[in-house]
């Protein structure tokens, strides 16, 4: 049996995540960044307000410390190392801190300063992101390339499932493009409660501050195999990892193509570990004989160890 551990990126958080978890080591990761971020952020996620910890450069580095401080539990617990790992989105760098290529707290201080970044390139109420749900791939691509021009763009971000794209870009042109999507017969679309437009080429402008800041930190090659959000790749080389880790930043999320490399690697159960279950869902429409469990509380991980270990 070959396993394969996800972690999922922003959008998975929700006020009282860890109210199930009463266990030293989640409060230890969650102590320590708190102390590196100079913020309580155990409080945040317990207390709220949802607007604050829906705020991206709150959202990125809880998202980080939630998930892996999930997957130090499972280690702890006895659960089997992995034989492959990825990440969506911000989740890549989860899956590269629980790797061992990049310190917690290098990776914590990382995905502050990215969504800093993100966050400084256009103002919130000129972007955004939405879903399309119910149709093709390629009408997705002609729906952005219709409405795109040389003022506004709209681009797909992330690949989620064959019938779930996402898209981002200038304000406008994301709503132009939802009424051509439905009209075309997508069953939902949905604007997300997002601040920037994630993994397109507006957020480009941000490169060189984010490869300043990761040639600033140390990365080694991972202890277990990363396939990376913009090329499918697994990297081992930390020039390489760092040059993907720039271009993740306004390239589309490839994850249906991910899903399908780990079936071909020969990979039939996948661990998703992080609140809810957004990224098992996902890969269950992308192939139904894959076996997923959530790890996100004491039954789902119990339930996992004594399934794959």
């Amino acid at each position: 049996m070959k396993i394969a551990f996800v972690f999922p990126g922003q959008g998975s958080q929700y006020l009282g995540m860890l109210d199930s978890w009463n266990n030293e080591t989640i409060n230890s990761v969650m102590l320590e960044a708190s102390s590196i971020l100079k913020q309580d952020l155990k409080s945040l996620i317990s207390k709220g307000p949802l607007e604050s910890l829906n705020l991206t450069v709150n959202t990125q580095p809880i998202m980080l410390a939630v998930c892996l401080s999930f997957f130090l539990v499972w280690r702890e617990s006895g659960g089997r190392d992995p034989d492959i790992m990825a990440g969506h989105s911000l989740g890549e760098y989860t899956a590269l801190a629980a790797s061992g290529a990049i310190s917690f707290s290098d990776c914590l201080r990382l995905v502050r300063y990215r969504a800093e970044l993100m966050q400084s390139v256009i103002p919130a109420d000129h972007s955004a992101m939405a879903a399309i749900i119910g149709i093709e791939q390629d009408d997705v691509v002609l729906i952005c390339n219709r409405n795109s021009n040389d003022v506004h763009i709209v681009e797909i971000a992330n690949y989620n499932s064959p019938l779930q794209i996402v898209i981002a870009g200038h304000k406008d042109a994301v709503i132009s493009s939802c009424k051509e999507a439905k009209a075309l017969g997508a069953k939902r679309t949905i604007m997300l409660p997002v601040s920037a437009p994630f993994h397109s080429t507006i957020l480009k402008p941000i490169s060189k501050y984010l490869f300043y800041f990761l040639d600033s930190i140390d990365i080694k090659a991972p202890k277990v195999d990363v396939i990376n959000n913009v090329d499918v790749k697994i990297e081992n080389d930390p020039v390489l990892i760092r040059d993907a880790l720039v271009r993740q930043a306004w390239s589309p999320v490839r994850w249906v193509e991910t899903v399908q490399y780990m079936k071909m690697m020969g990979v039939t159960h996948i661990l998703e570990f992080g609140p809810g279950s957004v990224l098992s869902n996902l890969i269950k429409r992308i192939d139904p004989e894959l076996v997923t469990i959530s790890i996100r509380d004491y039954n789902s991980l119990n339930k996992a160890i004594m399934l794959v270990n």
